[in-house]
Parts: C-alpha cells; sequence; structure tokens
C-alpha cells in the first residue's frame, strides 16, 4: 500500500516543503585548487573505522534506481535506500544522496503520455474500434530529464516524509563546478541544508547538460561526466568521510564478473588499477567501472573513504549501506594504506594450499611435527609465559575479565607441560587417522571399493581468552591433515603470537608452514564466516554467546559446537549418599565456568527431608554455591532460596537450580525439555533405572554414577579436543582427532564401465566385504592386481 501511495504521488510537482536550489552553468575558468583542498586529510585505513563516518554520500546508480525495462523507478529498492539513509540520518550523521533516474522516470511518463494520445487520435479518426499496433518513438534523454525530475523528487519526498525527515534539491552541472563564486554558493547551501538536518538530493542537470568531452579532466580536478564523478566531486567538496557508491555489481572483481576466475576484491589500494581487467558498462547509465574505479581513486585522494557496492540485490539491499557503516565486509573498500601482512582472504588461500601438501605427508612426518611443537612448548616456556605475564597484566589492569577467564588466560610450567604430554598422545594417534580403510569392498574381479578417511579441508576456530587452545586445535588439524585458521581473543594476543610463531616452527620442518595462520584480532569474526567457498567447518570455543553470534552469521559454512551447557545431574530415590555428594561437588564446583559443570539438580521426591538431601544443601553452602529453587521444589519449603528466573539457565559460576522430580522418567523428560543435549548424569544404584535413562536420554554425553565433568576429550583418552557437539550430525560429544575427518570413496578397476555389469536395466555387484583394517599402499596396489 506504501509503494502504490508512493507511485501515486510521484506524479505529482514537488510539495511546497521541498526546498529546490537550481544553479545554472556558466563557463568559468576551471581552479585545481579543489581537488587538492582536503590533500592533507586521511581517509579511513580500515572497515571498522567508517563506524567513525558523520558525513557520507551515498550515490544510486541508474541501475539500482530503475527497473529492469529501463522505464520507470524500482520502488522496492528506493523504499530501502530511504529507510536506510533515514536512519543513520536520526543517528545524527550528515546524509547526502546522489541519484540517477530522472531520465527513467521521465521516459516511463512521456511514454506513457504519447501511447495515450496516440489511442485518443486513432480512435476519433477510425469509424471503427479497432486500434492499430502502435509505436513509441525514440524519446531523447533530455526531454525525459525534464520531465522526470519533479516526479522523481515528489518520490523522495513522500518516501522521506514517512520516516519524517525533510529533503532537499539540488541540480548542477560540470560548470557549476568551474565557477568560484557558484562552487562557494553550492557548498553554502548544502552546509545550511545539513545544518538543518535536511538531507540534499543532488542529480546532474541532464535537461540542460552538454555531453561529457573526452579526455577533459584537468589537473588535480576529476570533470562531472556521470554521476560517479559527480559523487566524488561533491564528496570532496563537502569533505564528506564516506562515499557509498552503489551499482549492480558485487564491487570490483580483478576481472570482469562472470568470467570463470573473477574473484571480488576486498580492499583496493591506488596503484593496483594495472591488475585490473574492466568489462563492459552495466545495462543503463553512462559510466562503468572503470569511471568508477576512477572517481572513487579521486575522492580517496581528497580524504574521503569509498565502498563501491551491489544496490540491487534482493538479499541485501535492504541493509547493504547500514552494514557498510557498520564495517561489515560488503563490497570493495578502497584504502590509501597497504597492511603489511596478507589479507583474511590470502591468508585461507595459502591455509588451503599448504594443508594439502600436509595432508599428503606420511603419518610419521605428521607425527613428528606435532612431537616438535611438544617440545618447543617445553624448550621456550620462559618465551611464552612472559608473553603470557604481558597479556595477563593488561587484562587486569584493564578490570574487563572475570575471575574465571582470567584463570583460563592464565598459563603455567604446569599447564605447559601438560599441552606438551596432550600433543604427544595427539601424535602417536595420527599415525593410522588420514587415509584409514573403513570399508572395502570387491564389486567385481578386479574392481575393488574402498571408503577412507580423508581432512575436512580448512578450519576456522575461533577462541576466546584461552591461549591453550592454539596448541591444541594446532596438533589436531596437522593430526588430520587439515589447514588451521585460528582466531584468538585479544586478550591473549601476546601470548597466541608467540604460540603461532612455535607452531609455524614446528610445521616448517616438513615445508608446510603456512598450513596454520593465525587471523588478525582486527578481522571481524562476521566477515570470517562469509567465506563460505574458502572456509569448511568452523569450530567456536568460548561463552554461549560467542557460539550463538556464530551459528547465526555463518550462514553457508557447518558449525561444529554447542551455544549452551546446561547439565544436569538426576539422583534416584535408590541413590548412595556417597556417590551423591561426590559427584554433585565435583560436577558443579570442580570448575563452574566450564561448559559441562552441572547447573540443574534433579531431586527424586523420595529424597526431600532426609539426611541425604540435607547433607547434599550443607555440601553446596559450605562450597558456597547460591541456590536457585524451581517452581516444585520451592512449593514444598516455607522459606526457600530466590525462585528461578528460567529452568533453561546456564549459569557458569557457583549458582545452581534444585528441582524435584516425582520419578526417573520424569526426569528425562525434563532435561529433554531444559537442557541442551550436552552432558547429563544419573546417581542411582538400580542398574534397570540407569540403563532406560542412559537409552532413552538424547544427550551428546550421558552418565551413570559419574560426574559430568569427565565430558572432556582428554578424560576420553582423545588427547585434546577442539570443542564439544551438540549436533545429530558428524560428530558429536567431545570431538578429537576422529571428529576432524571425513571420508571418501576410491574405486580401483581395469578398463571396467557400467554397462560391462549391466543385466536388464540393473548392476550386479558381487559382494565381499575384506576384513577393515589400515593396509599400505603397496598392499592395496598389489590386491587390486590380483
Amino acid at each position: 500500500m506504501l509503494l502504490q501511495r508512493l507511485s501515486l504521488r510521484a506524479g505529482l510537482p514537488p510539495s511546497p516543503r521541498t526546498q529546490r536550489t537550481t544553479i545554472f552553468p556558466r563557463l568559468a575558468k576551471a581552479l585545481t585548487q579543489v581537488g587538492l583542498a582536503r590533500a592533507n586529510s586521511n581517509s579511513f585505513t580500515h572497515r571498522g573505522e567508517l563506524r567513525k563516518a558523520k558525513r557520507i554520500v551515498v550515490k544510486l546508480g541508474s541501475a539500482v534506481v530503475t527497473r529492469g525495462d529501463e522505464c520507470g523507478l524500482a520502488l522496492g529498492r528506493l523504499a530501502s535506500v530511504v529507510e536506510q539513509v533515514a536512519m543513520l540520518q536520526n543517528q545524527g550523521r550528515e546524509m547526502m544522496i546522489v541519484t540517477s533516474g530522472a531520465v527513467a522516470f521521465g521516459k516511463q511518463r512521456l511514454r506513457h503520455e504519447i501511447l495515450l494520445s496516440q489511442s485518443v487520435r486513432q480512435a476519433l479518426h477510425s469509424g471503427q474500434n479497432q486500434i492499430k499496433d502502435m509505436s513509441v518513438p525514440v524519446l531523447e534523454a533530455r526531454a525525459c530529464a525534464a520531465a522526470g525530475q519533479s516526479g522523481l523528487m515528489a518520490l523522495y519526498e513522500a518516501m522521506f516524509t514517512q520516516y519524517s525527515t525533510c529533503t532537499a534539491q539540488v541540480l548542477v552541472t560540470n560548470l557549476d563546478f568551474h565557477d568560484d563564486q557558484k562552487r562557494r554558493n553550492l557548498n553554502s547551501t548544502l552546509q545550511e541544508l545539513l545544518r538543518m538536518n535536511i538531507v540534499p538530493i543532488i542529480n546532474t542537470n541532464d535537461a540542460v547538460v552538454p555531453p561529457p568531452e573526452p579526455n577533459s579532466d584537468l589537473q588535480g580536478v576529476i570533470s562531472i561526466k556521470d554521476n560517479d564523478s559527480l559523487a566524488a566531486r561533491l564528496a570532496v567538496e563537502m569533505k564528506a568521510d564516506l562515499l557509498i557508491a552503489l551499482s549492480d555489481v558485487e564491487g570490483l572483481y580483478d576481472s570482469p564478473p562472470g568470467t570463470d576466475d573473477a574473484k571480488l576484491i576486498d580492499i583496493f589500494y591506488p596503484g593496483d588499477q594495472l591488475s585490473i581487467t574492466y568489462g563492459t558498462k552495466s545495462r543503463v547509465g553512462i559510466g562503468g567501472m572503470e569511471a568508477k574505479v576512477k572517481a572513487a581513486l579521486w575522492a580517496l585522494q581528497g580524504g574521503t573513504s569509498v565502498v563501491i557496492a551491489n544496490g540491487t540485490h534482493p538479499k541485501v539491499t535492504g541493509h547493504v549501506i547500514t552494514d557498510i557503516v557498520e564495517g561489515k565486509k560488503v563490497g570493495t573498500f578502497f584504502s590509501e594504506v597497504k597492511p603489511a601482512g596478507p589479507t583474511m582472504e590470502q591468508q585461507t588461500e595459502m591455509a588451503r594450499n599448504s594443508g594439502r601438501t600436509l595432508a599428503a605427508l606420511h603419518p610419521e612426518q605428521r607425527g613428528e611435527i606435532i612431537c616438535h611443537l611438544a617440545n618447543l612448548l617445553v624448550e621456550k616456556k620462559e618465551e611464552i609465559l612472559a608473553a603470557n605475564k604481558m597479556d595477563m597484566d593488561l587484562a587486569v589492569n584493564a578490570g574487563q575479565l572475570s575471575s574465571a577467564l582470567l584463570n583460563r588466560l592464565s598459563l603455567s610450567p604446569a599447564k605447559l607441560n601438560s599441552l606438551a604430554i596432550g600433543l604427544r598422545q595427539i601424535a602417536l594417534a595420527s599415525q593410522d587417522s588420514v587415509g584409514r580403510v573403513l570399508r572395502r569392498t570387491r564389486v567385481a574381479h578386479n574392481l575393488e571399493l574402498e571408503q577412507i578417511t580423508v581432512p575436512i579441508g580448512v578450519l576456522l576456530v575461533i577462541f576466546e581468552a584461552r591461549p591453550d587452545c592454539l596448541p591444541q586445535v594446532s596438533a589436531l588439524a596437522i593430526a588430520s591433515g587439515n589447514a588451521l585458521l585460528a582466531k584468538g581473543g585479544k586478550e591473549a594476543a601476546n601470548t597466541n603470537r608467540i604460540l603461532h610463531e612455535l607452531t609455524q616452527e614446528a610445521l616448517d620442518i616438513h615445508g608446510v608452514k603456512e598450513a596454520v595462520q593465525l587471523v588478525s584480532t582486527r578481522e571481524e569474526v562476521e566477515d570470517l564466516c562469509r567465506l563460505d567457498e574458502m572456509i569448511d567447518l568452523i569450530i567456536p570455543r568460548g561463552s554461549s554467546q560467542l557460539v550463538k553470534n556464530i551459528q547465526s552469521a555463518a550462514k553457508g559454512i557447518p558449525v561444529l559446537g554447542h551455544s549452551e551447557g546446561i547439565c544436569h545431574v538426576y539422583i534416584d530415590s535408590e541413590a548412595a549418599i556417597d556417590k551423591v555428594i561426590k559427584i554433585v561437588r565435583d560436577s558443579k564446583c570442580d570448575y563452574p565456568a566450564a561448559c559441562n559443570a552441572m547447573e540443574t539438580l534433579l531431586v527424586h521426591r523420595d529424597i526431600l527431608r532426609t539426611p541425604l538431601f540435607d547433607q547434599i544443601i550443607d555440601m553446596l553452602r559450605t562450597e558456597q554455591v547460591k541456590i536457585h529453587a524451581g517452581p516444585r521444589f520451592a512449593s514444598n519449603l516455607t522459606f526457600s532460596p530466590s525462585e528461578v528466573k528460567s529452568l533453561r539457565t546456564e549459569y557458569g559460576d557457583l549458582e545452581c537450580c534444585i528441582e524435584v522430580v516425582d520419578s526417573m522418567q520424569e526426569a528425562i523428560d525434563h532435561i529433554h525439555r531444559y537442557g541442551s543435549s550436552h552432558t547429563d548424569v544419573i546417581v542411582t544404584e538400580n542398574e534397570d533405572t540407569a540403563e532406560r535413562f542412559l537409552q532413552q536420554l538424547d544427550s551428546a554425553c550421558v552418565f551413570w554414577n559419574v560426574s559430568s565433568r569427565f565430558a572432556d576429550g582428554y578424560r576420553f583418552g582423545l588427547g585434546a579436543e577442539v570443542g564439544i557437539s551438540t549436533a545429530r550430525i558428524h560428530a558429536r560429544g567431545p570431538v578429537g582427532l576422529e571428529g576432524l575427518l571425513t571420508t571418501k570413496w576410491v574405486l580401483r578397476g581395469d578398463g571396467h564401465t557400467a554397462a560391462d555389469f549391466s543385466e536388464q536395466g540393473t548392476m550386479e555387484y558381487l559382494h565381499d566385504n575384506l576384513p577393515v583394517t589400515q593396509p599400505q599402499p603397496r598392499q592395496i596396489a598389489a590386491q587390486s592386481e590380483e
């Protein structure tokens, strides 16, 4: 309905509220100082700094504003752009729009008028009601612009009115920028409009503008040939912080979009022009990508940051402008400062290429790398601990980390020794990991089929303030032949840096140094999650909020992990007192911040008001555990602890909920309803009850008379783990080496074709399942030749 009202209103002349400023052209002396006015100003060097942009110019290309048939405006896209601009304006930013669309809008109106006029004339001059085919003559662009300007502005005015935002129209030509007085008048007008919180809408006066002259750029000044150059010139004149140029392509590619090897350029630097091959210009408009790049570089030289992005894609149009201002990786960002190290995409490419070499190494060679890393952790412990002390001092002085996170951040000689032991276990386990035959089938004579283990590819592991995670995950990636991108928290930057250096030193003994990459802490996690064509699996290790954010951001990449660790311990009516106290204490108090710590204690009703229950409460109070009462537990008490706000709470501290159930089945139902499928425990001496609990409960880890803290890769004998998964497919529970492998099928034959085994439309397979063993490659070959 809104778009219908807007389209009807668009045919009306601008309302009196619209401020209109038309600058009449006159040739004057060009001033080269114009382009150098902000030569000393610095543009933003990193996308994250775009959040600071105060004054923003949004350039809407013809392909963004017009419909696919080039007659009329794309009202849906235009309404979305207006909404984003109005939102940024209401945040206190100063927004300006350089728009196309007058010619297309005028063409629509003139076509309608011509067709209507022809129809009326034919009806008057024909004695019959038959109307001949009507053709529309070629419409001159200037006439279309003259007919479309008022309707275009009325449409903008109607749309912005919905957000209580006032607009003003400004029409300019190239000559207006060459006249000193007119340029000052234009600047003064725009400054005053911005001061009054009005959004200026600027367009070239296409009704009178002369055709562009080739090679008419003056020294230091860009000529106004199209809206790209107009937007760049205006951004520099008005000292804008950011110019967003929206077109019908994702950004700048290193070769024409659509070609096989075309890659989107994330950041473009001056001097990179020679590496670019430009394609044809868009379906509408008079510019092209080459013109956009030229205008963008000119604006960048003048101190304005530039982003070229797609404003026509239906999935991103609704938030493309706000995403750019928030610093997200959208389109191509133009920067004058080239970083010293490789980009995130380059790191991923290096890791993938080196990872393939790593996967091709012999198992003994991968084991040697891991053992060498284990030795380095011990040999270089003084350097590691010194770097860790720097991180700890910074964290303590900042005062932003909890005691639990500080404990995770801290390293000690004992921790490093434990890490080294775990790495050596991984090295031993890696001997039969990659290339292990899971299934071998003799399909027919001289035709054997095998299913073998292979690496997943490129892993992205994101971890917070826990530097010990880096060598653990690196060892698991090396053992499984996977490339690794490690993204650590900024709190452990110094420790992570030296641990990564040691990891690459170990990898270098077999020439695969680049297989493990440490991603800069400046890179946004959300941007990493968009590399769906380069990253095969994401493993987050950290808070539940971190995992939730990554699961939300990673649309095209599988995420292995759990968002919550709501673990339960159920005390059955037939539980033994000594086991109950021991298991509950360890599950809750050993490490309350761990994901496998108990959060809810379920108690059978028969245990209430018994010495066992009193002992449980006394123990929790002694350990200073804050108790929250579940609804049913609270109803049984005269003076109860604070009632729990939600039974689905992960406290991560010395807190827990106590709730009452009437049976083991009710405990299972409670866990299925409020748990997170992580780890759940039953304490009972009744074997039948325990077995039913173990079989019926759908969690990644289900224990009988064992602390929930046992849900750990190290305790499971995996050497180390990359995390605990609550997913239903691939890996589940503590994920070690096996969880980082997938499989592929290998078929060895002797000139066989499918037709050789066809009989009445079906294939006949002679199955001969061989023992599942780990044969040597020469043994496999020998068997295939028999």
